[in-house]
């Protein structure tokens, strides 16, 4: 499992440890990456993810999954979130042809 967001993409950077000495060894800064269970109101299910906090933070600021992944252009999402948005999608437009249909 890689060490990035689904969200926004953010991942592992890469700098230097710098002691009193200034002697500089490599580092990681790891991402604050968090399992998270996100409500799909459309799909009526929860979706699991690999999100980093400041991603929670983005989808609630914009009101939930749904409408976040709906406002946000396909080249700006990664391929995972592109998928549950496609699984939005095609949930909406069942729903918009059974409301026709009745």
């Amino acid at each position: 499992m890689s060490r990035r967001c689904q969200v926004t993409g953010k991942g592992v950077l890469t700098g230097n440890n710098v002691s009193h000495a200034n002697n500089k060894s490599r580092r990681r800064f790891l991402p604050n990456l968090q399992d998270a269970t996100l409500l799909s109101d459309i799909l009526g299910a929860c979706v699991h993810m690999r999100v980093s906090t400041q991603g929670l933070r983005t989808i609630e600021h914009n009101g939930g999954l749904d409408s976040f992944l709906l406002g946000t252009p396909n080249r700006k999402l990664t391929p995972e979130a592109l998928i549950i948005k496609r699984r939005i999608l095609r949930a909406q437009e069942r729903k918009a042809a059974a409301r026709q249909a009745a």
